[in-house]
């Protein structure tokens, strides 16, 4: 790459990330921009944009998948009805409110992508902050924080930890004894910090509004059927990868999106065309547009320069190098969507373990397995770096995107400033936690 098209990608970059910081343009839109300016310099090529899709593939099909079974899920009222139990609940009280958002999100997210939990939740917590005649934004805002930081409960609830984990060969199993406590170490710094970030609502006090019957499920059939789509993705998610055909979470989705629209067909109750209408293709657009810019990043060869730096900076000090993955890794996701960031980052991590003989050459090539058991620190990080990261602005991850998106279809659009105010401190201090977790396993597996 000459350095006319180095200096015009970073500046794209740049260009970018300010249009949407500054709410210029619409972020789709600053998104594609930025792609079609590449692709005019001759930067991004018709092999670019296929590699960058073939990356982005998982991700965009478990968000797609997700919001086609929301969609449907929808139809059937019982959003309706947790909707009034959660009101209920809260008993009128702020405090409750958002306890309750943390006991209402964390577990699906455990075991659903975190935009689609956001997705299947949105109307939900929206739906109660109306009945109690309060702003919603802050607690879509949460909603977004939380599913990104539970979502390293597990190895699919977050496609960045998914990435990794897929990379290295990590199994649902060995993610659970190895990153899952650190995932609710990482939880519990917005639940300390709640208090504190949203003080107006978390001491607010509101008369509950006179009990509505709730309405009847009108195809009681069909909303157990629509229900049993998602309980099956769930199990799927789950044991999927260890059946003999390995069914992997992106195909999960697929299956998921495609039970969810036979029912719906078989039922009579609406078209398909209306579900897939109400898709949100505009942040699947946006998602994938920065796939495509982080592509055009890969090819100004940085990423290869970095793997380079760390080895003449830390030699095989995989520590050092951990923590300055969870750093950087973690304010690259906050300026970039955190799924493209580590995709670029898992090539550059594999490049460092190379350069440092830490592992064959043949660790380059796709399916390698055989990772020694003191790089996993090095990934593990890169897990929190990304998922973490991904908390601090409205760009960082694809939930934070769907809630923002969520707030705008009811009225009230999500600033770039607005979001940042309650990232940032609970990025930092996920990071640090991050960080001592790390090192102590780290320590545990010299020991």
């Amino acid at each position: 790459m000459s350095d006319l098209h180095f200096y015009v990608t970073l500046g794209v970059f740049a260009a970018v990330i300010l249009a949407i910081a500054f709410d210029v343009v619409d972020m789709t839109l600053a998104a594609l921009l930025g792609v079609s300016i590449l692709v005019v310099f001759g930067i991004l090529t018709e092999n670019d944009i296929v590699a960058a899709m073939r990356t982005a593939g998982g991700p965009l099909l478990l968000l797609f998948g997700g919001m086609v079974v929301a969609r449907t899920l929808s139809t059937t009222g019982l959003f309706d009805r947790v909707g009034n139990i959660y009101l209920r609940a809260t008993e009128g009280s702020g405090k409750r409110f958002l306890l309750l958002l943390f006991v209402l999100v964390a577990p699906l997210c455990a075991l659903l992508p975190n935009a689609t939990t956001v997705v299947l939740l949105a109307p939900i917590i929206i739906g109660v902050a109306k009945a109690l005649d309060i702003d919603f934004v802050p607690a879509m805002i949460l909603t977004a924080i939380i599913s990104n930081s539970a979502g390293l409960l597990t190895l699919v609830g977050d496609p960045a930890t998914f990435l990794v984990g897929s990379a290295i060969g990590m199994s649902f199993g060995e993610y659970l004894r190895k990153v899952s406590l650190g995932g609710l170490a990482a939880l519990l710094v917005p639940l300390a910090l709640v208090p504190w970030l949203m003080p107006d609502l978390w001491r607010m006090r509101r008369p509950l509004p006179p009990p509505k019957p709730s309405k009847p499920i009108e195809h009681p059939w069909f909303a157990a059927f629509a229900l049993a789509v998602l309980v099956g993705m769930v199990v799927l998610f789950v044991v999927g990868e260890e059946l003999p055909n390995r069914i992997v979470p992106p195909a999960v989705a697929v299956i998921g999106a495609s039970l969810a629209m036979l029912v719906a067909f078989s039922a009579r109750i609406e078209p398909v065309d209306s579900i897939v209408r109400d898709v949100d293709w505009k942040t699947l657009l946006f998602l994938a547009g920065i796939f495509c810019l982080v592509e055009a990043f890969a090819k100004t060869g940085m990423l290869q320069t970095f793997a380079v730096k760390l080895y003449a900076w830390f030699g095989a000090d995989l520590m050092m190098v951990a923590m300055t993955l969870i750093a950087g890794i973690g304010l690259l996701s906050s300026l970039l969507a955190n799924v493209p960031v580590v995709a670029g980052s898992i090539v550059m991590v594999k490049g460092y373990l190379v350069a440092a003989s830490v592992v064959p050459e043949m660790a380059l090539a796709p399916g390698f397995s055989d990772w020694p058991a003191a790089t996993l620190p090095v990934f593990i990080a890169m897990m929190f770096g990304a998922t973490l990261g991904g908390n601090a602005t409205l760009i960082g991850a694809s939930a934070n995107v769907v809630a923002a998106g969520a707030c705008a279809a009811n009225g009230r659009r999500v600033t770039f400033g607005k979001f940042l105010r309650y990232g940032l401190p609970i990025m930092v201090c996920q990071l640090v936690v991050a960080a001592v977790y790390v090192y102590l396993l780290s320590e545990l597996i010299v020991k």
